[in-house]
Formats: structure tokens, sequence, C-alpha cells
């Protein structure tokens, strides 16, 4: 699932577990993608392209067997729920922290097409549900639920026009017919790296003021 709609999901963990800060659901909703970012720099985890990219399905998440396999994203998920009940005593937000962590393999795994792991290094089949080959599909799903995380966590229009703007600046990402700046990924590996991190800060930034704002404009109505 593109970077939107992973920040998305930290509104709906949020409408659930208010006391949980925004800024720590955020980054914890796109950790196992941070983790995927740094270990593709280091050449740890790679990816791969077709010679020519037109859309999602000329990009292939090669060898990623410790940020996106499940057995990791519960690992990271306990550690952070342990450090949180424990040595903070919050045990609401240990919760809150773990769903948000485990809710990206989640959507992942809804997405992607058979390149997530079980365990890291085991001949195992790798897994996923394969939205991302029915590109258009999985434009229309993608920004419907991040339409649909918004409405749960009741935000203002402001924060509406951010999930759907950068959902529609990936629509030629899933669109064979039109070629937009994704053709420049062609044998380019590390440029996807670095543009999935850049949406990853712009989305998480924007929906974080937006989300911050939404509060805010509560509080000023509640006062009047």
């Amino acid at each position: 699932m593109f970077a939107i709609n992973h920040a998305a999901t930290a509104l709906v963990i949020k409408k659930k577990y208010p006391q949980a800060p925004m800024w720590l659901l955020l980054i914890s909703v796109q950790l196992m993608e941070l983790l995927w970012v740094i270990l593709n720099y280091l050449g740890i985890e790679y990816s791969t392209t077709e010679t020519t990219v037109s859309s999602v399905l000329d990009v292939h998440l090669t060898h990623m067997p410790f940020s996106h396999s499940i057995f990791s994203t519960l690992i990271v998920a306990a550690i952070a729920r342990l450090v949180i009940n424990k040595v903070f005593n919050k045990p609401k937000m240990a919760i809150a922290i773990t769903i948000a962590i485990v809710s990206h393999i989640a959507l992942d795994l809804l997405t992607h097409s058979q390149d997530i792991a079980l365990v890291p290094f085991m001949s195992l089949d790798k897994l996923g549900l394969g939205l991302y080959t029915i590109p258009m599909v999985a434009f229309i799903v993608e920004t419907l639920y991040g339409i649909l995380c918004w409405w749960q966590y009741k935000g203002s229009t402001s924060l509406l026009i951010t999930i759907v703007v950068f959902n529609l600046a990936n629509f030629t990402f899933f669109s064979t017919e039109f070629v937009g700046p994704e053709s420049l990924l062609a044998n380019h590996p590390l440029l996807l790296t670095s543009t999935v991190f850049v949406q990853i800060v712009l989305t998480l930034i924007m929906v974080g003021y937006q989300s911050r704002r939404n509060v805010n404009d509560k509080i000023v109505i509640s006062q009047a």
C-alpha cells in the first residue's frame, strides 16, 4: 500500500486510542517501511525493475526478508509493546502502537504480489494477495480506503483533500496507459527507495499537520 494510506491508517487508530500521540502512530504505521528504506540503502535488501517502468507491475520488491516478513513485524511490535507497557507504564498506548506497526504488513499482504516472507530465509512460499496485479482496481481500493480512514476519524476537509491529492499523485503508477515520473525508476532501484522515503516523510508531515488542525478546530468549537 502506498505511503498516504498507511499514514491514513494512523487516523483510525488515533480515533480508537486518543491517548496515543499522533506523531508516534504515524511513525509506527511506517516503521517497517522505514526499515526497508534503510536496508535498501545499505544493500541488505534490494528491489529490481523491468527495463521500462510504466506501472506498479514493473517494480519488484525482490528481496526484503527482514523489513517485510510477518515474523520480523511481530517481533518489532512485541518489543515496542513491551517497552511502552513496562518502561512507560502506558498499556493502552502500547496496544495502539502494536496495532499501528502490524497494520503495515497487514495492508501490504492485501496489495503485494507474493513478496512477503513468513519468516526470514526460510524456504517457504512468499505471501501476498496481489491486488497490484490489477492496478486500476488497486488504485480505486487504496483511494477509497484512505477516504474511509478520514471518515472514521471525522477529519477536516483539508485532511480529506490531502489524502485524495496524494492518492491522485500516484495515479500514473497504477495506469499502463498514462506514463508518469515512474518511468525514471527503470534500472534505478535506489531511486525507487528514495521516492518511497520522500513520500513517507511528506505524507507523515501533511497528515500529522492536518490532523492536528482538526483537533485544534474541535477545541475552538467546543469553547465557543
